[in-house]
């Protein structure tokens, strides 16, 4: 097998080519501008850490270093994510875990300008199928409940809802509630992303 990073993924979709690709440090003032305008859309649902002991990357360049290193340690791909050559956002498979469980979670967040595009159920079926490829069993997405556009990522996706997590992660300051949406490989044989490709591109 190839080594599983640096990778791209592209899918050409009706919104654009959605590309997923490591970030790099070029990308900093753009990473930035897109967090800023998109502030008051993302931050309600931002993961935040109880207490001080919390290690904050001073600069763009220690943050991608950091990623990078996750990345190459095999705990996390870290993407960003593309539409049409423009970074709209980020998606991350995360807590990578082998072994008996053979399992992931993803995480995501895009700009607001190109949401309900398809951009990111795109960008979480080629990385659901990825990590499948790379030998994981079961990938998840945690949802807050009031996070309706994200629901309806999962929604479109097909992922199978396993219920209510009570105060499962910290966000903005509180512990709170999420729903956890899964899938494993057994479920899509064929891979994600052409089951998506078939319900997205259905006239």
């Amino acid at each position: 097998m190839a080594k599983p990073w640096p990778v791209t993924l592209r899918d050409d979709t009706p919104a654009g080519a959605v590309v997923l690709r490591p970030l790099r440090r070029r990308d900093a003032g753009d990473w930035s501008r897109l967090r800023a305008e998109n502030a008051a859309w993302l931050e309600r649902w931002e993961a935040t850490a109880p207490g001080a002991n919390r290690y904050i990357a001073s600069t763009f360049g220690e943050y991608v270093r950091s990623l990078s290193a996750q990345a190459r340690a095999g705990t996390s791909l870290p993407f960003g994510v593309e539409l049409d050559g423009a970074l709209v956002g980020q998606l991350t498979v995360s807590s990578i875990t082998w072994g008996s469980m053979c399992s992931a979670s993803i995480g995501y967040w895009v700009s607001q300008s190109v949401a309900g595009r398809g951009v990111i159920p795109t960008g979480v079926a080629m990385a659901t199928d990825y990590a499948f490829f790379l030998g994981l069993h079961r990938i998840e997405i945690n949802i807050r409940p009031e996070n309706k556009p994200s629901l309806r990522v999962v929604e479109k996706l097909g992922l199978r809802d396993e219920g209510v997590r009570e105060r499962f992660l910290h966000i903005q300051g509180q512990w709170r509630d999420h729903r956890t949406f899964a899938i494993t490989r057994e479920e899509v044989p064929e891979g994600l992303l052409t089951r998506w490709q078939r319900l997205r591109d259905a006239p």
